[in-house]
């Protein structure tokens, strides 16, 4: 079962602008050792949008590797048509890879006869893999209605979990959950973890958030399944800060911090991002000294940060 969390990695670039499989090592490693339980790649936060498909192609089969089977990994395969949502889901389940993330693009619209339309012709294509149907805000993703996503799921046994991210998510949780059938087992959140304790309350399985303070999130994850819902919420209440600031800066951000962390040599980004100015970057540093007792893989790091 896919539960717990599971961030959605970087693609990391060398300075010259390439892929740099090292440093993706280096992101899998860090992940692994924050305790996570699962990997997403590659997705939206991965910059797959700007990605060849060849760059795709081997850096997923990196992932894979370097996981060795340690957590599950989720290839996220959405695409523009059917057609090539089923090429992603194919190259992953090459890989390895049984778990895959696809969003319908929004041409197909939002009835759920031609949603399922799309869905019904992927797992058709591949009925190897389990789908997570990947419902995400507008202007990126189409705003499924909760009612539609189960008229979706109900009839595609294929759609195994939903990651749900449109705002509010909650409610849309709830529902989802009330009437699913048997065989969805679970509803994972999105947004970045910046509603992970309501979702959580609601019943949501897991989270898939960026990547740069997975500790802290799988320490979030562990307090409140154990009940220790104060600590949950402490946790909750002393990262939100900079999960505000993600939300701006999203990649940016990400990189920005696992460059502090030790984890990347370089922030080089494909995407066009919101630049970060030097006020961005000392307020970001400020967020991380205050939050560094709680980055158990490096806590030290932060000693010198920008008061």
């Amino acid at each position: 079962m896919l539960q717990g969390i599971l961030p959605v990695l970087p693609t990391p670039f060398s300075t010259t602008g390439g892929i740099d499989p090292d440093a993706m090592d280096r992101i899998v490693e860090f992940a692994l050792a924050s305790g996570v339980d699962g990997v997403v790649f590659p997705g939206f936060a991965s910059e797959v949008d700007e990605l060849r498909a060849d760059e795709r192609a081997s850096l997923l089969r990196r992932v894979v590797e370097r996981v060795d089977g340690r957590v599950p990994v989720v290839a996220g395969a959405s695409a523009p048509s059917a057609e090539e949502a089923i090429a992603h889901a194919r190259e992953a389940l090459a890989a390895g890879v049984r778990f895959t993330m696809i969003q319908a693009p929004k041409s197909v619209g939002v009835d759920a006869a031609a949603v399922a339309a799309f869905y019904g012709a992927i797992a058709a294509a591949v009925p190897e893999i389990q789908i997570v149907l990947q419902n995400a805000p507008a202007p990126r993703g189409s705003d499924l209605k909760p009612d539609v996503i189960l008229a979706i799921v109900k009839d595609n046994p294929a759609i195994t979990y939903v990651k749900e991210e449109t705002l509010p998510a909650g409610p849309a949780i709830t529902a989802i959950l009330k009437d699913r059938p048997a065989h969805l087992k679970g509803v994972i959140g999105g947004g970045g973890a910046r509603y992970i304790i309501d979702e959580y309350r609601r019943g949501a399985c897991g989270a898939m958030p960026a990547v740069e303070i997975a500790d802290v999130h799988v320490a979030l994850d562990r307090a409140f399944r154990s009940g220790d819902i104060a600590k949950a919420r402490d946790l909750y209440m002393r990262t939100l800060p900079l999960l505000v600031i993600q939300a701006n800066f999203r990649m940016a951000f990400t990189k920005y911090v696992l460059t502090r962390r030790g984890i990347l040599s370089n922030r080089v980004a494909r995407a066009k991002l919101p630049p970060m100015d030097d006020m961005d970057l000392s307020e970001i540093d400020a967020w991380l000294k205050l939050a560094s007792p709680l980055l158990t893989n490096d806590a030290a790091a932060f000693a010198g940060a920008a008061e």
